[in-house]
């Protein structure tokens, strides 16, 4: 546990993540999928999204059809490459805080996604609750995770190339704060937390090295597109993307009600020139050349 009580996450601050792993053209393939997948479950419009794991915004643009859009992240350089990318708007409010402790108002948001991200989480029901807490009744949540049951993992553990089993249901840490986790327990964790999953897509389908190449992205793209509908059943892919409905009634945020204090959980919480401030704990969150900075540091 982290001195504020948080689970430990990955924390990409400094890391030059953007460009070493999407960079150069060498995530195109995957990059491309996620574009289809995400084309397919988005609603078509949606007043304010919610962004977890934000990162430097490589997805941002694709949530087209709403208003508004608020990028979240732990990694404050993360969100200076996206603010960089996207520049500052009304449309797009960028925030450092962690999963656990969001810094918002219960009953928020009408929509939201979380890309990349289960995977680094050892506590997914805490962390689906909290999202849960500030999205709005009837809302969907996009979540992406990484395949426990996927093809590669069974084919390796039948053949003695690894040790754990990927059809057991429990969370695998192949590397440190990198989870694999399998379909039917991420299903069971987003029920039990007012989620009812709708539609699921298999994504990344044809990730194999020797494929990847920028001559067989056009083909690839042609059976991927396929295949998410096609092999979905199936849950086989190493990435596997839901969209859920959040199913618990309950009234949305009002008007003047955005920040609440990830500390106390107040709403007595003002923005000044410089940082936000709450009059019930007396802690003091900066404002950063325009990012919020929200974490329990």
């Amino acid at each position: 546990m982290s001195e504020n009580n948080s689970p430990i996450f990955c924390n990409y601050d400094e890391s030059d993540y953007q460009n070493r792993f999407w960079g150069e053209g060498k995530r195109a393939y995957e990059d491309a999928s996620e574009a289809i997948a995400l084309e397919r479950l988005l609603p078509k419009s949606g007043r304010l999204m919610l962004e977890i794991g934000a990162g430097a915004g490589r997805n941002t643009l694709r949530y087209r059809g709403y208003e508004r859009i608020v990028l979240m992240d732990y990694a404050l350089t993360q969100l200076q490459q996206a603010q960089q990318r996207l520049g500052k708007s009304d449309r797009f409010i960028y925030v450092t805080a962690d999963v656990y402790h969001m810094p918002f108002a219960d009953g928020l948001f009408d929509g939201a996604t979380m890309i990349r991200v289960l995977h680094h989480l050892s506590e997914i029901n805490s962390a689906l609750a909290e999202i849960q807490r500030v999205m709005q009744y009837q809302s969907v949540f996009i979540l992406e995770f990484a395949n426990k049951r996927n093809l590669k993992a069974i084919f390796r553990y039948l053949t003695g190339k690894q040790d754990w089993n990927p059809f057991s249901p429990e969370q695998v840490e192949f590397a440190e704060l990198n989870f694999d986790n399998h379909p039917d327990t991420v299903r069971k964790v987003l029920t039990e937390n007012g989620f009812i999953p709708e539609k699921v897509l298999t994504v990344s389908n044809l990730r194999i090295e020797s494929l990847k190449k920028e001559k067989n992205l056009g083909w690839m793209l042609k059976l991927e597109s396929a295949l998410q509908y096609l092999a979905s059943p199936f849950k086989l892919s190493p990435s596997i993307f839901i969209r859920n409905r959040q199913s618990l009634e309950k009234p949305d945020a009002v008007e003047w009600e955005f920040f609440k204090c990830p500390n106390c959980h107040s709403y007595e919480i003002v923005e000044e020139s410089e940082k936000v401030h709450c009059h019930s704990c007396g802690r003091d969150y900066p404002i950063i050349d325009g990012i919020y900075d929200f974490r329990l540091k």
